[in-house]
């Protein structure tokens, strides 16, 4: 028409912007999937499991699980000191996705559920749904983790554990400060270190004032780090006329008033922010004593121990989940004519951490094993349960950073993007080798075990004396560890674990893992056929087998 201005027809996609060799989304995967997992979890005596395992791993891997776990992460949590009126109420906002992940763990009976269960293999089958749950998000396995550790404790005072451990043994969540007993599920946290002692809980300066009535007292003093400030109730260190002791502190009192638990400020943290960590000060703050006077430590090292297997677990499933990561992008990635996962290098590296991951994960199942028989009153793994669980927990953890670096270099440039999540994961696994005493705390710990308790090393020792005669370089590796507890030393405690640590994963491996897998570790681990980085295994590794067990499918 007259007037009517032609215009150009739209142009054609710009070539650059086509998307090609990029591997697609992760996300929907199954995170039980791993032959290491469901065999232990097998042996270990909780295959009444399995089916409900397999489901929350495909709900851990699926897409609306991964999400929360991302928003969970962006959305940090913010600390409300006051109302809108100027009432002091320290509360902590969490983004709905937290609750999600909460909500679902505690259901999955990931917290206290464990010791309501009368029934063989119910410790392992918490721990192998941490192996799972866990490819989500880290940070909500604070909360749940202390609830879980919190029962033992609880129980040196039994009229409280009468009270509380129905609730925290649950599988309600239900967020919010209301009166404990009112709930329908409730979370622990605990509260043991301060600005001038950390690990050292002994040179704690909060006070314990005896009240009027029998075992109640009041706090005042200030907590350096107190997770999970959102529990309902906690385990605090004070000290008290006859020394360091154990005290449960609920946020809100029986007749539904405010306790005194001040929230200075959350910790900027890391990693693990999804996560909440406090300075909280207590003045004139309502407790309750569980355990006698001067026995705080040894009333809440049975929450220690519990908890340093949850880190176990945790730098284990770090180390799949990336793994898993890896192994996708490799498997959908092409360079220089041929896909990553066909290149030799690339799947010397990919076999190397699959090694590494196998071993912690089996050694956590056994861990997870030994606390459940422990707790049912069998005394060789009560030993053997005090000095594994701290070698577990110095060794694992350290590896878990080196591991997730080398599995997020996997994906190059790809992963050291935010979006990738590997940034998220390789920031959380330096926690666990802190959380619950530093390598060193953990290493002295062991030392300790070994001179007061004989029975440790005695435990220790039947236990590897279960694969004797299957590997040379594993018979020679035990008996490099007698000649080493000979001589040892605070100053040699590292190299002393260490060597525990590599002799006991190895000796696990060869007697329940496929020839390929304890051959190749003992080749390197203890036959010093090994570089100084993942991806050296030697020319004779078996690498196809493999990788054929930890990736399975297309490889």
């Amino acid at each position: 028409m007259d007037g009517m201005v032609s215009l150009p027809a739209p142009p054609e996609q710009a070539a650059t912007h086509a998307v090609t060799n990029q591997p697609p989304p992760l996300a929907p995967y199954d995170a039980s999937d791993d032959p290491v997992l469901l065999e232990g979890l097998r042996r270990e005596g909780a295959e009444w499991a399995e089916e409900g395992i397999r489901g929350l791993g495909l709900r851990a891997g699926g897409a609306e699980a991964q999400e929360w776990a991302d928003q969970a992460n962006r959305h940090e949590p913010v600390l409300r000191t006051h109302d809108r009126y100027g009432n002091r109420i320290d509360e902590v906002d969490f983004h709905p996705s937290w609750h999600h992940l909460m909500r679902t763990a505690v259901a999955e009976g990931l917290a206290g559920t464990p010791w309501a269960e009368d029934r063989s293999g119910a410790h392992v089958a918490r721990t192998a749904g941490g192996l799972v749950w866990g490819h989500t998000d880290a940070g909500h396995g604070c909360p749940t983790s202390m609830t879980y550790a919190a029962i033992p404790a609880l129980r040196r005072e039994p009229e409280l554990a009468k009270v509380y451990e129905p609730l925290l043994t649950g599988r309600e969540y239900e967020p919010g400060l209301r009166v404990p007993t009112g709930k329908r599920g409730l979370l622990a946290g605990m509260g043991m270190t301060e600005k001038q002692g950390g690990s050292d809980v002994r040179t704690n300066t909060t006070t314990a004032t005896p009240s009027a009535e029998s075992g109640v007292y009041t706090l005042r003093g200030h907590k350096w780090f107190t997770s999970a400030p959102m529990c309902d109730v906690f385990l605090v260190l004070a000290q008290a006329p006859g020394g360091l002791s154990c005290f449960l502190v609920p946020r809100v009192l029986p007749d539904g008033s405010r306790n005194t638990f001040r929230i200075q400020r959350l910790k900027d943290k890391l990693g693990n922010r999804s996560n909440a960590s406090s300075e909280p000060e207590f003045d004139a703050t309502v407790a309750w004593l569980v355990g006698p006077e001067g026995q705080g430590v040894k009333t809440i090292i049975e929450m220690v121990n519990c908890t340093r297997l949850d880190c176990v677990m945790m730098s284990a499933t770090l180390m799949r989940r990336t793994l898993v990561e890896a192994g996708h992008h490799a498997r959908h990635r092409s360079a220089f004519g041929a896909r990553l996962l066909d290149q030799p290098l690339m799947r010397n590296v990919l076999a190397d951490l699959a090694l590494e991951s196998e071993a912690a994960t089996t050694l956590t199942l056994r861990l997870a094993g030994a606390a459940d028989r422990a707790v049912r009153g069998d005394t060789g793994e009560q030993a053997f349960r005090r000095i594994a669980t701290a070698v577990g927990k110095y060794w694992v953890t350290k590896r878990g950073p080196a591991f997730t670096a080398e599995a997020l270099e996997c994906l190059g440039g790809n992963g050291y993007v935010e979006d990738s999540g590997m940034p998220r994961h390789y920031r959380e696994a330096p926690l666990l080798s802190i959380w619950e005493g530093s390598g060193n705390v953990n290493a002295l710990d062991v030392l300790r075990a070994l001179r007061r308790d004989p029975d440790t090393a005695q435990a220790l020792f039947g236990e590897l004396a279960l694969a004797q005669g299957a590997d040379a370089r594993l018979d020679s590796a035990v008996a490099r560890l007698k000649d080493l507890l000979v001589t040892a030393s605070e100053a040699g405690a590292r190299r002393l674990v260490e060597h525990m640590a590599l002799t006991l994963q190895a000796s696990l491996l060869v007697r329940h893992a496929p020839p390929a897998v304890a051959d190749a570790f003992c080749a390197t681990r203890l036959g010093g056929d090994w570089g100084h980085a993942f991806g050296t295994l030697p020319e004779a590794a078996d690498v196809d087998a493999i990788l054929a067990r930890a990736l399975p499918g297309d490889n």
